[in-house]
């Protein structure tokens, strides 16, 4: 999050000097000018920074759900009838997962809001949620798999665990790499 700012200040700086005329010194006033856009450069960033953030969520509770399941069914391969017993079974997990996810995106602010201050002892509660995040959705996979399986057979229901799984990776993936590292901040 401190690199996004970052770069929001580079660029206005980098405007400022080339907007400025070549050799040109700049009086008090104008060094107080920039020292104000540049608060509110910052101001700005963070405001775009929170939209983004904020934006981020909304793209993935509703177009990655809605993805995921269009690939979830035209992979299955689900007859009418499994299609029956195996939806109401998907649509409970992603209710289940949507709560969960709910806690994880908490997480995630946390982390933006103390990732430019972070102690020992912040780090170590976020990672301690997120590492609860991921046991409890594998929990919830691994009993929605049994669910699978007792109503449509293993090799369905291991359909749907490989299926879950590699779409929850490509989903962890794309959250992970757009956090910034703790601790590089620049």
């Amino acid at each position: 999050m401190s690199a996004f700012k970052g770069t929001w200040l580079a660029a206005l700086f980098v405007l400022s000097i080339h907007t400025a005329s070549p050799g040109q010194a700049q009086t008090k006033t104008q060094a107080q000018t920039q020292t104000t856009q540049e608060k509110t450069a910052s101001s700005s960033a963070t405001s775009v920074e929170d939209k983004n953030v904020q934006a981020y969520i909304n793209l993935l509770r509703q177009n990655v759900r809605q993805q995921k399941a269009e690939i979830m069914g035209s992979l299955m391969l689900l007859s009418a009838s499994d299609a029956t017993k195996f939806w109401p079974i998907y649509e409970q997990y992603e209710s289940e997962l949507k709560k969960l996810n709910d806690g994880r995106v908490e997480n995630i602010k946390e982390y933006a809001r103390n990732y430019d201050q972070m102690t020992d002892e912040k780090a170590d509660e976020l990672v301690q949620k997120a590492m609860t995040y991921q046991k409890q959705r594998a929990e919830l996979l691994a009993k929605t798999y049994d669910r699978v399986k007792q109503e449509l057979g293993a090799v369905t229901a291991a359909r749907f665990a490989q299926i879950e799984s590699q779409l929850l990776l490509l989903i962890d993936l794309q959250i992970h790499s757009s956090l910034p590292i703790v601790g590089q901040s620049s």
